[in-house]
C-alpha cells in the first residue's frame, strides 16, 4: 500500500498522539515499523505531544540487611608442655624464598621456542628480560621457574562434625 494523503494525516495525527511506530503501523495496516519511522522523517514530525515510553517499574525500598551473627568463640589450647599423645610432630610448611633476579639473557625478540619465558623486571623499563634458559619438560618455564610457578595443592583439614556445622550455618 502507498501513502496517500488520507493515510499521511492519520499517521500525523497518531504519531502526534504519541503512539509508537509499530501501534501506528498496525492501526494503518500493510505498513511496518519502519515504513512509519521512515515516513516520519521524511516528513519531519520530530516533536511529539506525549512520547510513548514503557510503564517505569515501581520503586521497590531495600530491604534491611540480614544481621550478621557474630562466629562463635573458639577455644584455644596452650600447653606448658609438649603433649605428643603418641603423633608425629606436624612437619611446618616452608616459607616462600624470595630472590632478587638477575637479569635474563633473552629478550622479546630473541626469545625463542625452547627457552623459558619467565620475565624479569619491570615490562616498561628497558632493562625488562625473560629468564631464556632451557626449558623443562612441560610449559614454558625452566625447572627453578616451574617450581615457582606451579605450586602443590594444600591439603584442607577436614574436622568432619565441625565442618559440617559451619557449612550448615552458611544456608540457615
Amino acid at each position: 500500500m502507498g501513502w496517500t494523503d488520507e493515510r499521511v494525516e492519520l499517521l500525523k495525527k497518531l504519531w502526534l498522539d504519541g503512539l509508537s511506530a509499530s501501534q501506528i503501523a498496525k492501526q494503518l495496516g500493510g505498513v511496518t515499523r519502519n515504513a512509519v519511522i521512515g515516513k516520519v522523517h521524511r516528513l519531519g514530525l520530530s516533536g511529539r505531544a506525549a512520547p510513548s515510553q514503557p510503564a517505569r517499574p515501581v520503586f521497590k525500598a531495600p530491604r534491611a540487611p540480614r544481621p550478621v551473627s557474630a562466629p562463635a568463640p573458639r577455644r584455644i589450647e596452650t600447653h606448658s608442655h609438649t603433649q605428643n599423645h603418641g603423633l608425629a610432630p606436624a612437619a611446618p610448611t616452608p616459607a616462600p624464598v624470595y630472590y632478587v633476579e638477575e637479569p635474563g639473557s633473552a629478550t622479546v625478540l630473541t626469545l625463542g621456542a625452547h627457552m623459558c619465558k619467565w620475565p624479569i623486571g619491570d615490562p616498561s623499563t628497558e632493562d625488562f628480560t625473560f629468564c631464556g634458559r632451557r626449558t623443562g619438560q612441560d610449559g614454558p618455564y625452566c625447572t627453578e621457574h616451574a617450581r615457582l610457578a606451579y605450586q602443590p595443592q594444600q591439603a584442607r583439614k577436614r574436622s568432619g562434625a565441625t565442618e559440617l556445622a559451619r557449612s550448615l550455618r552458611r544456608y540457615i
